[in-house]
């Protein structure tokens, strides 16, 4: 990869900038689709959520997972998709809901998964990107991410739309105002966290290979897509914890000047980041702290705890772009990796 292609605009760059206008489009798009679901969950409630996804997705749905729980007290699993595909075993789902979310929608183990829980009885709900896939034309709710075309193989926009569409399916079904509000203002919210300067992280970590991301509740998620981000874009070995898993085995191997990026959001969860992210600073990591509404370390405004993680994902999106170019990357095209991923 040449300096030129380094310092050209990249297609990652652009579509993380499209993220808010796309975002309000879904929103839009959906509104009245998102109030009949949580109206036919409301009438016959499911006894359990079970997600199906992969990579991105998964990130996605993890953050559906604590939404969900937490607004509705349903208890989320995610679906190990070779059940269906590689065991060929029968599942057991009548009156589950089951998420689907994907951005090609058109991974074989996903739809042969999907495929199983339908047959058992499960109503299908599909966040998908490409509304022309054979997952869409499966599912019995098909709730589009409307995203456009997403040409990097990092995705962005796609992601942060599912997570959306997530927290706007957990709006509608608890019917909780204050988090349908705060979803309302999130595209004006998003506009100004793609623009949010996270480059002071840039610098420190050019020349690292290893590193920890620290996130808890709703924030837990992210931390996960940021892991998968510094590993695909940087290629950077990023492992993503709790903030409570991390205090268990993996504490043993922070030494000093070991890095950690630390997503804090504005509630309990985000307290207890904020607490491992100093005991680590303590014993000589080096931390990065996003801690939403606070003012300190990189910049996080403050919202819905729930919406933060959204917020803080569009500003991270931004700095591993750079930090790819910094080390010489093209973040579009990752070694080894295409844009739909079709595994059995």
């Amino acid at each position: 990869m040449t300096t030129d292609t380094i310092d050209m605009p990249t297609l990652m760059a652009c579509e993380t900038q499209e993220a808010p206008t796309r975002v309000a489009e879904m929103l839009a798009r959906n509104a009245a689709a998102y109030a009949a679901l949580g109206a036919r969950l409301r009438a016959s409630p499911p006894p359990v959520v079970v997600t199906c996804a992969r990579g991105s997705s998964d990130h996605a749905a993890t953050y559906g997972k604590y939404l969900i729980e937490t607004l509705v007290g349903v208890p989320v699993a995610s679906a190990a998709p070779s059940i269906a595909s590689v065991f060929d075993a029968d599942v057991s789902a009548a009156r589950a809901l089951v998420l689907a979310v994907s951005q090609s929608g058109r991974s074989p183990d996903l739809l042969a998964s999907v495929d199983a829980y339908a047959g058992s009885g499960a109503l299908v709900a599909a966040l998908v990107n490409d509304e022309a896939s054979p997952l869409a034309e499966r599912a019995d709710v098909a709730l589009p991410l409307a995203s456009g075309a997403e040409k990097s193989v990092a995705a962005t926009k796609s992601c942060i739309a599912a997570m959306v569409g997530l927290a706007a399916i957990a709006a509608a079904w608890s019917e909780d105002q204050a988090l349908s509000d705060a979803l309302a203002a999130l595209p004006d919210a998003l506009e100004r966290a793609v623009k949010a300067d996270w480059s002071a992280a840039v610098a420190p970590l050019t020349n690292v290979s290893q590193m920890f991301v620290i996130g808890r509740g709703y924030g837990f998620g992210i931390a996960q897509e940021c892991a998968l981000k510094f590993k695909e874009t940087c290629a950077i070995q990023a492992e993503p914890f709790s903030s409570a898993e991390v205090r268990h085995g993996p504490m043993a191997i922070v030494r000093d000047g070991f890095p950690v990026l630390a997503l804090a959001t504005s509630d309990s969860a985000g307290d207890d980041v904020v607490a491992v992210a100093s005991e680590f600073a303590g014993r000589g990591a080096s931390v990065l702290l996003a801690h939403a509404g606070s003012g300190k370390g990189l910049p996080a405004e403050a919202a819905h705890p729930a919406i933060e993680p959204i917020l803080m994902l569009a500003s991270f999106y931004g700095l591993v772009e750079q930090l790819a170019r910094a080390r010489g990357r093209n973040p579009d095209q990752p070694p080894f990796l295409s844009k739909v991923t079709r595994t059995r």
